[in-house]
């Protein structure tokens, strides 16, 4: 997930974790049930783990690897707003749902590969990472950024885009936040399968160009496949956001969880009690997918020096210790 382009540099940094059996209580054999899970795969997983751990190889996805961007709320926010109208990048988000479907779905992590940024957008991951490795990985979530940028970001006369949501919904963000530029413009339900609906909503994102930002809720992995789109043409200026369901939560169509659930990493799990017929699957199905791979996979982050890497090495352990090659920033970024 972290390679970007033939033009990036590699720089080696180990991330090193802790141990499963030291993370959690006696009694409590995680160790053995991710193993279960995994099955044979895990266990090939981590053979290559050890490999990349020897060797410095390319950190993709079908190699074992997860790696982020290091921001938090407030670190990503600064650069989000600074990032000008001159150039085209874009933002994703991953979350546990993401994550597993990235295993199989090549579009999509050739999507988050080219990404400019990629912030880890679930708690529920952060905390079983730290818990089963010993490392802190900060969390945005996408929902949280767009309250931010609408609420201490965006000025009325900034051109905004929005990609998805209904056209109450986008007068209701202009009567809200006073906004004077904002186009919107709601392309059909499976609009990714028809080539006329896919380019009609590239032409209208770049005749809007250049934009501060624009905002793609049209779910995953649409929205990631037209940001990809976007940077491939080269013809828009200004930030795309992957934000998904984030206007319906900041419109009230829909509701988030607690602030203790969130904080808890326990909003997936107020979102499938809301609508268990269409989550059920996802969050207990397909979901769990993600936890043996959280234990076996290499993870880090993308562009950081090693002074500033987490933990500090430690002396190897078994299994849960993997090598991850984080990638020098692209040089998109620095333009």
């Amino acid at each position: 997930m972290a390679a970007l382009s033939s033009i990036g540099t590699y720089d080696p940094v180990v991330m090193n974790g802790g141990d499963a059996s030291r993370a959690f209580p006696p009694g409590f054999c995680w160790t053995a049930l991710i193993r279960i899970a995994g099955g044979r795969e895990t266990r090939s997983t981590t053979e290559r783990a050890m490999e990349g751990s020897a060797t410095l190889r390319k950190a993709t996805m079908t190699q074992g690897t997860f790696c982020f961007d290091n921001y938090d709320l407030d670190g990503i926010t600064s650069k989000v707003a600074d990032f000008g109208q001159n150039r085209f990048g874009y933002l994703v988000t991953p979350n546990t749902d993401h994550l597993v479907r990235l295993l199989d779905d090549s579009a999509m992590r050739s999507a988050y590969d080219r990404a400019t940024f990629v912030l880890l957008d679930s708690r529920f991951v952060a905390k079983v990472v730290g818990l089963l490795r010993g490392l802190q990985l900060p969390v945005c979530t996408g929902s949280d950024l767009t309250a931010r940028l609408f609420g201490s970001v965006v000025q009325q006369e900034d051109r905004l885009v929005l990609i998805g949501g209904s056209a109450e919904q986008a007068q209701d963000l202009r009567r809200r936040y006073r906004l004077l530029r904002l186009a919107h413009h709601n392309p059909p339900m499976g609009f990714i399968h028809d080539p006329a609906a896919v380019e009609q909503t590239l032409r209208f994102v770049e005749s809007m160009s250049p934009f501060r930002f624009c905002l793609l809720a049209v779910g995953s992995p649409q929205q990631e496949l037209i940001a990809q789109m976007l940077a491939q043409r080269a013809r828009a200026r200004g930030l795309a956001l992957c934000v998904g369901a984030s206007i319906d939560f900041l419109t009230g169509v829909e509701q988030r969880a607690p602030k203790w659930m969130q904080n808890s990493g326990l909003e997936w799990l107020y979102r499938l009690m809301q609508n268990p017929r269409r989550l059920a699957y996802r969050y207990l199905i397909r979901g769990p997918r993600i936890l043996p791979r959280l234990a076996f996979y290499r993870i880090g982050f993308r562009d950081l020096p090693l002074t500033q890497q987490m933990p500090p090495p430690q002396p190897p352990q078994p299994l849960l210790n993997r090598a991850c090659a984080p990638i020098a920033l692209d040089v998109r970024r620095a333009a």
